[in-house]
């Protein structure tokens, strides 16, 4: 075992502190990497203040990680010492079941570890995540990071980029399709980029007048303010497919409507219930309304070589851990263009 320092909040009303724990030591299908950069996600937030009633305490958050390895166990094959690596929200799943052996592991029957506040499969141990100096995975669960990829702003790829991603391939969005995003945050300023890339003519669908300037610089061709009425009328059924990133309690209704004949709108945002909806707004034009939970690891995978090919990076700000509580104070109030990425070099100050 080895020790570790990273943050933590011991309860949900605390500020994040200096917390040293222990990390385990390699098994034979293990990868341990220095953590370099983390992502700071919404479900961060959510989980240190128990919003969701499952924080296990002390909490170490963060599950959008880039660093390097510097030690594998015995049977690891695929990664050696120095290799850049990644390492998204999950970390391990039982390989065994329907979804896994279709390299959709966040669906995992039994149901995945996550990066953090779970429990480790072998021993019961909570695992800890990202805001710390290091990390042991097993090694399936690791990413390659391209060479060509900025690490200093690839680490929101691994939760906001393939929550979007993964829908987006699913329904084949692709070039000319009419897609609409809701929402423009870290996940829908994500979506606005990957669905310019895949050749998508985005439309940016906010309530906010204020976000259309950044909403075309993003690469959308069109901006709809959901609060102008006659402007969403006449914007009925033409959309083939939207992604709605919006992450409380909403009326999806009058976004179905924008919807055209087999058109599909995806839910990424809100993991909550919703208002209720029209079901003739499904049943006409062959609606779906359909949802999608961030993506497996060989989605990853090609989501980091589309994103390093094709030079699509995320909008980030970056941090040092000791501005954690101000950076989740400021989450709250979307005050973030758009995603916080913590610097952990910034935790050497704290051994020295």
């Amino acid at each position: 075992m080895t020790t570790c320092l990273g943050y933590a909040a011991h309860d949900a009303h605390s500020p994040l502190t200096p917390f040293r724990f222990e990390r385990r030591a390699l098994r034979a299908d293990d990868v341990a990497i220095a953590i370099a950069y983390c992502g700071v996600c919404h479900s961060d937030a959510h989980q240190v203040h128990n919003d969701w009633n499952n924080t296990l305490y002390p909490i170490v958050p963060g599950h959008e990680i880039v660093g390097h390895v510097t030690a594998v166990g015995s049977g690891v094959s695929r990664f050696k010492v120095g290799d850049p690596v990644a390492v998204g929200c999950q970390v391990d799943s039982c390989m065994q079941c329907a979804p896994c052996h279709d390299h959709q592991e966040q669906l995992c029957a039994h149901g995945p570890t996550p990066t953090y506040n779970g429990k480790d499969r072998h021993t019961g141990d909570t695992t800890y995540g990202g805001y710390a100096e290091h990390i042991v995975v097993r090694e399936q669960f690791v990413l390659r990071m391209p060479r060509r990829l900025d690490p200093r702003y690839a680490a929101p790829l691994l939760c906001a980029g393939i929550t979007v991603w993964n829908p987006m391939r699913r329904y084949n969005v692709g070039k000319g399709t009419k897609m609409a995003v809701v929402g423009l945050g870290g996940l829908g300023h994500l979506a606005v980029k990957l669905g310019v890339a895949l050749g998508a003519e985005v439309t940016v669908i906010t309530s906010s007048p204020g976000k259309a300037e950044d909403a075309r610089a993003l690469g959308a061709k069109h901006v709809l303010l959901s609060r102008d009425s006659a402007a969403m009328a006449a914007a009925a059924n033409a959309f083939a497919f939207i992604i709605d990133t919006i992450p409380s309690r909403h009326d999806v209704n009058p976004y179905l409507m924008l919807l055209g004949r087999e058109g599909v709108m995806v839910l990424v945002g809100a993991i909550e219930p919703l208002e209720p909806i029209h079901g003739g707004l499904l049943i006409r034009n062959n609606r779906t309304l359909a949802g999608s939970l961030i993506g497996g690891i060989q989605a990853i995978q090609e989501l980091l070589a589309f994103c390093a090919e094709h030079q699509v990076l995320p909008s980030c700000e970056m941090i040092a851990i000791q501005d954690i509580n101000q950076a989740f104070e400021r989450l709250q109030h979307n005050d973030v263009k758009y995603r916080f990425v913590i610097d952990m070099t910034s935790l050497r100050e704290l051994n020295q």
